[in-house]
Protein backbone atom coordinates (compact mmCIF):
# COMPACT_ATOMS: atom_id res chain seq x y z
CA UNK A 1 0.00 0.00 0.00
CA UNK A 2 3.14 2.36 0.88
CA UNK A 3 4.56 1.22 -2.89
CA UNK A 4 1.11 2.71 -4.49
CA UNK A 5 1.33 6.26 -2.26
CA UNK A 6 4.71 6.67 -2.93
CA UNK A 7 4.17 5.83 -6.90
CA UNK A 8 1.17 8.70 -6.73
CA UNK A 9 2.82 10.90 -5.15
CA UNK A 10 5.67 10.43 -7.62
CA UNK A 11 3.26 10.81 -10.63
CA UNK A 12 1.76 13.99 -9.23
CA UNK A 13 4.60 15.98 -8.45
CA UNK A 14 6.09 14.94 -12.53
CA UNK A 15 2.66 15.83 -13.52
CA UNK A 16 2.17 19.05 -11.75
CA UNK A 17 5.94 20.30 -12.61
CA UNK A 18 4.58 21.30 -16.61
CA UNK A 19 5.72 24.39 -18.06
CA UNK A 20 2.23 25.44 -18.20
CA UNK A 21 2.95 29.10 -16.83
CA UNK A 22 2.52 31.44 -19.85
CA UNK A 23 3.95 34.97 -20.31
CA UNK A 24 1.10 37.63 -19.50
CA UNK A 25 3.11 39.94 -22.07
CA UNK A 26 2.78 37.50 -24.40
CA UNK A 27 -0.78 37.53 -24.08
CA UNK A 28 -1.49 40.91 -23.82
CA UNK A 29 0.52 41.10 -27.44
CA UNK A 30 -1.70 38.37 -29.18
CA UNK A 31 -4.75 40.21 -27.75
CA UNK A 32 -3.60 43.88 -29.07
CA UNK A 33 -2.46 42.17 -32.16
CA UNK A 34 -6.13 40.95 -32.56
CA UNK A 35 -7.23 44.44 -31.47
CA UNK A 36 -5.68 46.21 -33.82
CA UNK A 37 -6.56 43.85 -37.29
CA UNK A 38 -9.87 44.97 -37.60
CA UNK A 39 -9.66 48.94 -37.51
CA UNK A 40 -11.30 51.40 -39.93
CA UNK A 41 -9.41 53.47 -41.68
CA UNK A 42 -8.40 57.36 -42.04
CA UNK A 43 -10.74 58.61 -44.79
CA UNK A 44 -9.22 61.08 -47.08
CA UNK A 45 -9.53 65.11 -46.50
CA UNK A 46 -10.32 67.07 -50.06
CA UNK A 47 -7.57 69.06 -51.72
CA UNK A 48 -9.88 73.06 -50.78
CA UNK A 49 -9.92 71.57 -47.14
CA UNK A 50 -6.49 70.34 -46.73
CA UNK A 51 -5.44 73.94 -47.80
CA UNK A 52 -7.26 75.04 -45.28
CA UNK A 53 -5.83 72.80 -42.41
CA UNK A 54 -2.54 72.75 -43.40
CA UNK A 55 -1.56 75.97 -41.38
CA UNK A 56 -4.07 74.64 -38.82
CA UNK A 57 -0.96 73.75 -35.93
CA UNK A 58 -2.94 72.68 -33.35
CA UNK A 59 -5.33 70.19 -36.18
CA UNK A 60 -2.07 69.02 -37.43
CA UNK A 61 -0.50 67.84 -34.27
CA UNK A 62 -3.52 66.09 -33.39
CA UNK A 63 -3.88 64.16 -37.01
CA UNK A 64 0.17 63.17 -36.37
CA UNK A 65 -0.67 62.17 -33.28
CA UNK A 66 -4.06 59.79 -34.41
CA UNK A 67 -1.61 58.49 -37.24
CA UNK A 68 0.34 56.56 -34.44
CA UNK A 69 -2.93 54.65 -34.01
CA UNK A 70 -2.00 52.16 -36.67
CA UNK A 71 1.43 51.69 -35.85
CA UNK A 72 1.57 51.09 -32.09
CA UNK A 73 3.12 47.77 -31.75
CA UNK A 74 1.21 46.91 -28.23
CA UNK A 75 -1.00 47.93 -25.47
CA UNK A 76 1.15 49.95 -23.70
CA UNK A 77 2.52 52.34 -26.56
CA UNK A 78 -1.10 52.79 -26.65
CA UNK A 79 -2.01 54.25 -23.33
CA UNK A 80 0.97 56.38 -24.20
CA UNK A 81 -0.43 57.53 -27.35
CA UNK A 82 -4.13 58.30 -26.18
CA UNK A 83 -2.44 60.36 -23.16
CA UNK A 84 -1.01 62.36 -26.25
CA UNK A 85 -4.71 62.35 -27.96
CA UNK A 86 -5.66 63.89 -24.47
CA UNK A 87 -3.69 66.22 -24.71
CA UNK A 88 -3.38 67.29 -28.32
CA UNK A 89 -7.31 67.07 -28.53
CA UNK A 90 -7.21 69.87 -25.36
CA UNK A 91 -5.01 72.12 -27.53
CA UNK A 92 -7.40 72.24 -30.32
CA UNK A 93 -9.85 72.81 -28.62
CA UNK A 94 -8.51 75.87 -26.89
CA UNK A 95 -6.89 76.90 -30.00
CA UNK A 96 -8.15 79.34 -32.68
CA UNK A 97 -10.04 77.42 -35.15
CA UNK A 98 -9.93 78.84 -38.78
CA UNK A 99 -12.74 81.15 -39.85
CA UNK A 100 -13.95 78.59 -42.26
CA UNK A 101 -13.91 76.05 -39.71
CA UNK A 102 -15.30 77.72 -36.72
CA UNK A 103 -18.66 76.38 -36.58
CA UNK A 104 -20.81 74.38 -34.22
CA UNK A 105 -20.79 71.83 -36.61
CA UNK A 106 -16.89 70.78 -36.30
CA UNK A 107 -17.02 71.98 -32.92
CA UNK A 108 -19.50 69.10 -32.30
CA UNK A 109 -18.08 66.65 -33.90
CA UNK A 110 -14.90 67.70 -32.22
CA UNK A 111 -16.66 66.92 -28.49
CA UNK A 112 -17.71 63.45 -30.29
CA UNK A 113 -14.38 62.72 -30.72
CA UNK A 114 -12.87 63.62 -27.65
CA UNK A 115 -15.84 61.65 -25.93
CA UNK A 116 -14.62 58.46 -27.36
CA UNK A 117 -10.85 59.22 -26.31
CA UNK A 118 -11.79 59.55 -23.07
CA UNK A 119 -13.94 56.36 -23.30
CA UNK A 120 -10.66 54.53 -24.84
CA UNK A 121 -8.75 56.13 -21.93
CA UNK A 122 -10.95 54.86 -19.33
CA UNK A 123 -11.28 51.17 -20.69
CA UNK A 124 -7.18 50.77 -21.30
CA UNK A 125 -7.35 52.26 -17.50
CA UNK A 126 -9.69 49.45 -16.06
CA UNK A 127 -7.96 46.65 -18.11
CA UNK A 128 -11.09 46.35 -20.33
CA UNK A 129 -10.69 45.63 -24.18
CA UNK A 130 -10.54 48.52 -25.75
CA UNK A 131 -11.60 47.20 -29.30
CA UNK A 132 -14.52 48.56 -29.82
CA UNK A 133 -13.71 52.03 -27.92
CA UNK A 134 -11.49 52.40 -30.49
CA UNK A 135 -13.49 51.61 -33.61
CA UNK A 136 -15.47 54.78 -31.89
CA UNK A 137 -13.05 56.88 -31.27
CA UNK A 138 -12.07 56.43 -35.20
CA UNK A 139 -15.54 56.80 -37.03
CA UNK A 140 -15.54 59.73 -34.45
CA UNK A 141 -12.53 61.02 -36.14
CA UNK A 142 -13.70 60.32 -39.71
CA UNK A 143 -16.65 61.76 -38.86
CA UNK A 144 -14.70 65.11 -37.77
CA UNK A 145 -12.72 65.06 -41.02
CA UNK A 146 -15.64 64.32 -43.14
CA UNK A 147 -17.31 67.52 -41.77
CA UNK A 148 -14.25 69.47 -43.27
CA UNK A 149 -15.13 67.67 -46.53
CA UNK A 150 -18.87 68.66 -46.35
CA UNK A 151 -17.87 72.45 -44.86
CA UNK A 152 -15.42 73.00 -47.88
CA UNK A 153 -17.74 71.73 -50.51
CA UNK A 154 -21.25 73.17 -49.42
CA UNK A 155 -22.77 75.12 -52.22
CA UNK A 156 -25.32 76.85 -49.71
CA UNK A 157 -24.79 80.91 -49.56
CA UNK A 158 -23.21 81.82 -45.96
CA UNK A 159 -26.36 84.33 -44.89
CA UNK A 160 -28.78 81.25 -45.70
CA UNK A 161 -26.61 78.92 -43.25
CA UNK A 162 -26.31 82.20 -40.80
CA UNK A 163 -30.35 82.80 -40.91
CA UNK A 164 -31.30 81.32 -37.78
CA UNK A 165 -35.14 82.01 -38.97
CA UNK A 166 -34.97 79.40 -41.72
Amino acid sequence: MSKIIFFLIIVTLVTSCKDAVQDKSTIREVRWEETTDSLPTKIRVDAKAQTILKDWLEYNTLEKSFDKIYTSENIEDFQFLVDELVENQKLMEEGEYPEKFNIPQIKGRQKLFKTYVLKTKGDLEYMQNPKESMQQMITAFNDLRNQFNVVVNNTLPDELLKNEDN
